[in-house]
């Protein structure tokens, strides 16, 4: 078993969250883990990128080579487009169709999602629509991490356990939230 998972967004959006989680999940099954975080200035709504790999056996190198990526997970659409040179060809894209624009340059929008419907396997949601609808809005990082969890490879139940474990501190309305949350992705890309 070997999963390499981008995870992209910008800062303040939760990606490290969900690379917890996944990360957590994986440690459960005792399976060998490597991550490496850039954060550029996330305080400041600069991008936020994690390599995360997870593998049965020993993995030699934290960095996902070009053209490795078995999965992107982006909270942001152009992160998701920033990323695409590593993901493999039959690699998996799930992203947020909402833009973070933080920048005065931000690409056409219709281009990037142009660009990503181009791709063999895209899974694009609607993040602040979902988060609205369901008054969760600071919880679409783990609707994102649902639509994603069948392209893992870990057990949708592993991941509900790593959230209980991850967030238990905060207390049990905040942990039942993202469990709702992650539950919600998932059954919005079924």
């Amino acid at each position: 078993m070997k999963t390499d998972i981008i995870l992209a967004g910008v800062g303040g959006q939760g990606i490290l969250s969900i690379a917890t989680i996944i990360g957590h999940a994986a440690l459960n099954e005792g399976l060998y883990i490597k991550q490496a975080e850039v954060h550029g200035m996330s305080q400041r709504g600069g991008d936020v990128q994690s390599n995360l790999r997870i593998s049965s056996d020993p993995i030699a190198s934290d960095l996902i080579p070009l053209g490795g990526a078995d999965v992107i997970i982006a909270m942001e659409p152009m992160e998701a487009l920033r990323y695409l040179p590593y993901l493999s060809e039959e690699g998996w894209i799930i992203t947020s169709s909402t833009p973070f624009v933080n920048i005065p340059n931000y690409p056409d929008q219709q281009a990037i999602m142009e660009e990503l419907k181009s791709r063999k396997n895209v899974k694009l949601l609607d993040l602040d629509a979902m988060g609205k609808e369901h008054s969760m809005p600071k919880a679409v990082n783990m609707m994102l991490l649902g639509a994603a969890a069948d392209a893992l490879a870990l057990g949708f139940d592993k991941l509900q356990n790593s959230i209980r474990t991850v967030f238990g501190a905060k207390g049990e309305q905040i942990v039942e939230m993202n469990i709702k949350a992650l539950t919600l992705g998932r059954e919005c890309v079924k």
